[in-house]
C-alpha cells in the first residue's frame, strides 16, 4: 500500500517522510528502535509509537488491530511496509552492512510469516514490557512525528 491511498489529511501528516511507528511499551520494539535512531545517522526516519494519535490513526487506516500491535511499520518512499518486510525496508536505509539485511524481503511470504508471528505473538513475554512509553530527549523530540 502506499501513503497516497491513505486517507488526505495522513497522508498530509506524513508529507513525503519516512516513518517507523513501533509499539512503545514493548522491550523488544523499543530496542529496534533505539538502533535505528544510533544507525540512522543520516536521519532519514521519524518516528511515532503504535500507541500514539498518529499510530493510530495508520493502523485505523490499514484496518489492523489498534490494541494489540503485532504488526511494525515502515514508511520509505511513500511506500507502508509491514511485518518483516518492514525490518527490511528500514535496514535497507541505513549504511553497510545493516542494508544487507534489505534481502531478507526476498524470501517467501509464508517463511516470513513462519518467523515473523510467533515472534510478534509471544513479544512480551519473551522480551518484556514497559510500563510506560519512553520519553525522548530533545535531540529526538523532533523526529517523532506526533511530539512536533
Amino acid at each position: 500500500m502506499r501513503t497516497a491511498d491513505l486517507p488526505k489529511s495522513l497522508n498530509a501528516r506524513l508529507s513525503g517522510k519516512n516513518l517507523i511507528v513501533f509499539d512503545g511499551a514493548c522491550v523488544f520494539c523499543s530496542a529496534f528502535f533505539r538502533f535505528m535512531q544510533r544507525h540512522d545517522t543520516a536521519e532519514k526516519f521519524h518516528y511515532a509509537t503504535a500507541q500514539s494519535a498518529l499510530g493510530q490513526a495508520l493502523y485505523a487506516a490499514l484496518d489492523l488491530p489498534l490494541v494489540d500491535f503485532e504488526t511494525n511499520l515502515v514508511i520509505t518512499q511513500g511506500t507502508i511496509h509491514q511485518r518483516l518486510d518492514a525490518f527490511a525496508a528500514a535496514m535497507a536505509e541505513l549504511p553497510l552492512p545493516f542494508s544487507l539485511a534489505r534481502h531478507i524481503r526476498l524470501l517467501p511470504k509464508p517463511l516470513k510469516d513462519a518467523i515473523y508471528k510467533p515472534i510478534a505473538r509471544n513479544r512480551y513475554r519473551i522480551f518484556g514490557r514497559y510500563d510506560a512509553c519512553l520519553i525522548p530527549d530533545a535531540a529526538l523530540k523532533s523526529r517523532f512525528l506526533d511530539l512536533t
